[in-house]
C-alpha cells in the first residue's frame, strides 16, 4: 500500500498525529504492535489515574468521621481494583479504535521498521512481513522503564510500572527506588492500600525535578501518611531472600539492607529507538534520543520523530502537541495548511504528577529564576486559608507563585494539594500570553475554589494579601 504518512506508534503521540493528518487531507496509516493509544493509555496515565482513585475512595473511608459519617467495617479486594483500571485502560483504547475508522485512518498491526527512504516494513504475529510506501514516515515509538545494570528488571523480584499496576497479589512491603513521578503515584497507591513502602531516592530530595518548597511539603505529607523517605540513597543490589528480596542501599552513613516483597524499579525510562532501521538510514540520534529540528524532521528527508524518543519532557501532553506541530508543518510546506505552526515554548509546558496531594508546576522553580538573573517577588498561599480547601477537608499543600520584580512577568507556578492538575492551565496560558501579574488581579476568580488560591498567592507576593 501506498501512503502519503505513516505513524508507527500509537501513543499520544502517534495517534494523535494520524487523525492531525488524515484531518488535513494526507493519506494516512498508523502500526501498532501492542495495543492502540500505547504506554499512556494502556500501563501509564490512563489505569494508573484508575489506580489512584481506589486509593482516594480508601482514604476517604478511613477518614469519613471527620466528615461525620461511620462506615462499617471495609476492606480492599486488590484484584477488583486492578481489573477496575485495567477496563479504564481497556475502554479508552477502544475509543482509539473508534477514532482510527472515523478518521478512515488504515491500522497496521505488528512490528514497524523504516527498511528504506519512503518505505516501512510491517511484521505481524506470525512473522509475515509487508513493505509500505510513504512520502513522510512518522517516527512515535515512545519509552520504557529505564534499567540499571545491578538493578535488572525480572518481573517478580524487581518491578516496573507495567507489573506495579497488574500484579496478582498485594505486596506487604515495597521498596520504589526513585521519587519522580511513576515513584510518587505508586508508593501513594500502595501505602493507601495498607502496603509497607520505602522510598529511595539518589538525590537530595524528593520529586527533584520540582520546587524545592514541593519537595519538603511532599515529604513532610508522606511521612505523617508512614511512608519512609531515604535521599541520598542508591540501591546498589538485590537479592532473593525466601519469598521477597534483600536490598543493599548505599547511605551516606554506609550501607544497610532492607527487606521488602518487591522492588519497584521507577528512575525513569529508555526511548525505543532500537530495531527501528535508523542505523541503516542514517538518521542522527545522541544520548539514546533521536535528534529532530524544531518542526520534528530528523536529518533525513521525510523523516520525523516527536515524544519520548527525542530530547525534552516525557509528556503525554508534550508529545500530541509535537505530533500536531509536526503534521501541520508538513501540511504547511505541501499547501494543504494556511500557516506554519509556531514551534513549542518547553519553558511553558505544565507537569503533573498524581500523588495525593496532586502537584502541578510550570516554568521556573525559585532557584531557576533567580540563577537565570531576574529579580523576583514569590507569593505562597497555603490551602488552610482557602474557603473551599477546609470545607473539602483537603488543606495539606500551598500555591506559590513566581514573578519579575522588574516588569511583572509571570515567571512560575508551583502548587500542591487536593485537584491542583486541574488549575495549572492557567498559568500556562498566562504565559503564553504575557500576562502580567495586574492582569490576573483583575481577573474575577470565583469563590469558593481552590484555583482563586493563584490569586490569593498573587496577593501575597505584592503585598495585597486580603485572606492571609
Amino acid at each position: 500500500m501506498a501512503y502519503d504518512v505513516i505513524v508507527i506508534g500509537s501513543g499520544p503521540g502517534g495517534y494523535v498525529a494520524a487523525i492531525r493528518a488524515s484531518q488535513l487531507g494526507f493519506k494516512t496509516a498508523v502500526v501498532e504492535r501492542e495495543s492502540l493509544g500505547g504506554i499512556c493509555l494502556n500501563w501509564g496515565c490512563i489505569p494508573t489515574k484508575a489506580l489512584l482513585k481506589s486509593a482516594q475512595v480508601v482514604e476517604y473511608i478511613q477518614h469519613s468521621k471527620d466528615y461525620g459519617v461511620t462506615v462499617g467495617d471495609s476492606s480492599v479486594d486488590f484484584g477488583a481494583v486492578i481489573k477496575r483500571s485495567r477496563g479504564a485502560a481497556d475502554k479508552m483504547s477502544k475509543g482509539v479504535q473508534f477514532l482510527m475508522k472515523k478518521n478512515k485512518i488504515d491500522v497496521l498491526m505488528g512490528n514497524g521498521k523504516v527498511k528504506a527512504k519512503g518505505q516501512v516494513e510491517v511484521t505481524d504475529k506470525d512473522g509475515k512481513a509487508t513493505v509500505h510506501e510513504a512520502k513522510h514516515i512518522l517516527l512515535a515509538t515512545g519509552a520504557r522503564s529505564r534499567e540499571l545494570p545491578n538493578l535488572k528488571i525480572d518481573g517478580k523480584t524487581v518491578i516496573g510500572y507495567r507489573e506495579a499496576m497488574n500484579l496478582p497479589k498485594q505486596p506487604k512491603s515495597m521498596i520504589i527506588v526513585g521519587s519522580g513521578a511513576i515513584g510518587v503515584e505508586f508508593a501513594y497507591f500502595y501505602n493507601a492500600l495498607g502496603t509497607k513502602v520505602t522510598i529511595v531516592e539518589f538525590l537530595p530530595r524528593i520529586v527533584p525535578v520540582e520546587d524545592e518548597d514541593i519537595s519538603k511539603e511532599l515529604e513532610k505529607i508522606y511521612k505523617k501518611k508512614g511512608i519512609e523517605i531515604m535521599t541520598n540513597a542508591s540501591v546498589e543490589a538485590v537479592e532473593k531472600k525466601g519469598e521477597g528480596v534483600k536490598a543493599k542501599v548505599k547511605t551516606a552513613t554506609g550501607e544497610i539492607f532492607l527487606e521488602a516483597d518487591v522492588v519497584l524499579s521507577a528512575i525513569g525510562i529508555s526511548a525505543n529507538i532500537e530495531n527501528l532501521g535508523l542505523e541503516a538510514l542514517g538518521v542522527k540520534t545522541d544520548k539514546g534520543k533521536v535528534i529532530v529540528d524544531g518542526y520534528y524532521q530528523t536529518n533525513v528527508p521525510g523523516v520525523y520523530a516527536f515524544g519520548d524518543m527525542v530530547p525534552g519532557q516525557a509528556l503525554a501532553h508534550v508529545a500530541s502537541k509535537e505530533a500536531i506541530v509536526c503534521v501541520e508543518a508538513i501540511a504547511y510546506n505541501e499547501k494543504k495548511y494556511a500557516h506554519k505552526p509556531s514551534k513549542i515554548d518547553y519553558m511553558n509546558i505544565p507537569g503533573c504528577t498524581f500523588c495525593a496531594p496532586e502537584i502541578a508546576s510550570v516554568g521556573y522553580t525559585e532557584k531557576q529564576a533567580k540563577e537565570a538573573g531576574y529579580e523576583v517577588k514569590v507569593g505562597k498561599f497555603p490551602f488552610s486559608a482557602s474557603g473551599k480547601a477546609v470545607g473539602a477537608g483537603a488543606t495539606e499543600g500551598f500555591v506559590k507563585v513566581i514573578f519579575d520584580a522588574k516588569y511583572g512577568e509571570w515567571l512560575g507556578t508551583h502548587m500542591i494539594g487536593a485537584n491542583v492538575t486541574e488549575a495549572i492551565v492557567q498559568t500556562v496560558t498566562a504565559r503564553k500570553l504575557e500576562t502580567t501579574y495586574q492582569e490576573v488581579l483583575d481577573s474575577i476568580h470565583p469563590h469558593p475554589t481552590m484555583s482563586e488560591a493563584v490569586k490569593d498567592a498573587i496577593e501575597v507576593a505584592y503585598g495585597e494579601a486580603i485572606h492571609l
